[in-house]
């Protein structure tokens, strides 16, 4: 049993994974949290059932439709609610606030349009299943770890071997230099936000195809459960917010499975509160010392 819930743990761990880069990117360019994150998780979810039922089936078109309008979604995110309050120089609370009266936005849209009763999501990766000892895997979980483990791999490597990666490091690293250095900060900016939504939408899609249901509380939940992770990690570090998603998802269901499903959320808490009273600054990120 323990083999079992620690293969599911880590499936679901991985798409944890994927939203907690995403807050990773954005605190690390601007220092702050995007509470919208766990939204888009949601709108990309909900997108690809609607073009995967609107296109009879054609999963593909569906997926690059869902990434294509999560990605403008999350563009819209720091367009409307954020550029504005940069350029201002308004305090970091004012961006924070900002991103979860999008996120509320975001939920209610998408509780009035669908209603809130559960949705039937197709499983798309169903391939059958095999069985190692007395372990059953099913070929979702294998595509599933296996994409999202992809996707961390080939954006590592953007963002610490190419130019783009470069660039959106310099301005995590000072805003200012990097603009005299003649980098396009406010590209940098959305393309992380861009980047980051389409992270989401494909978590979303990929637990939707998992559990094969999906509903409007799904955002709130893994947002919270993804923003421990990142904080677990190390806020501002990929490879912390990869290893906060693997912890958050084999931690969470293993207590599922030995305590109680009905303390599934509450886990995923605890880990967040003894992380900010234990170590803040996570299990890879680094401390630092500020001047008031």
């Amino acid at each position: 049993m323990f083999f079992q819930q620690l293969v599911n743990g880590i499936t679901i761990g991985s798409t944890y994974a994927l939203v907690a880069i995403g807050y990773s990117l954005v605190f690390g360019v601007l220092q702050l949290i995007n509470f919208a994150n766990g939204s888009l998780y949601m709108l990309g979810g909900y997108l690809t059932l609607v073009m995967y039922l609107s296109l009879h089936g054609n999963i593909g078109a569906a997926l690059l439709i869902s990434l294509v309008v999560t990605g403008f979604a999350g563009f819209l995110v720091d367009f409307v609610g954020l550029r504005k309050l940069r350029a201002d120089n308004a305090p970091r609370m004012a961006g924070l606030i900002s991103t979860l009266g999008i996120s509320t936005v975001i939920d209610n849209a998408i509780q009035i349009w669908f209603g809130t009763e559960t949705k039937a999501f197709p499983n798309f990766l169903d391939f059958g299943k095999f069985t190692i000892g007395k372990t059953v895997i099913s070929w979702t979980q294998i595509i599933i770890l296996t994409v999202s483990l992809l996707l961390m791999i080939v954006f590592s490597l953007i963002v610490y071997k190419t130019k783009a990666g470069k660039s959106m490091r310099a301005v995590a690293q000072n805003v200012n230099a990097a603009r005299l250095m003649g980098i396009d900060v406010k590209l940098v900016i959305s393309a992380t936000f861009i980047v980051s939504a389409i992270l989401a939408c494909i978590s979303g899609s990929l637990v939707g195809s998992y559990y094969q249901t999906i509903d409007t509380m799904m955002g709130f939940s893994v947002g919270m459960k993804t923003f421990a992770a990142a904080v677990l990690g190390g806020v501002g570090s990929l490879p912390g917010a990869m290893l906060g998603g693997l912890i958050v998802g084999v931690v969470e269901t293993i207590g599922a499975s030995y305590i109680s499903s009905g303390y599934r959320d509450a886990i995923a808490f605890l880990i967040l509160i003894l992380v900010l009273l234990i170590k803040p600054s996570g299990i890879l990120g680094k401390q630092k010392i500020e001047k008031m």
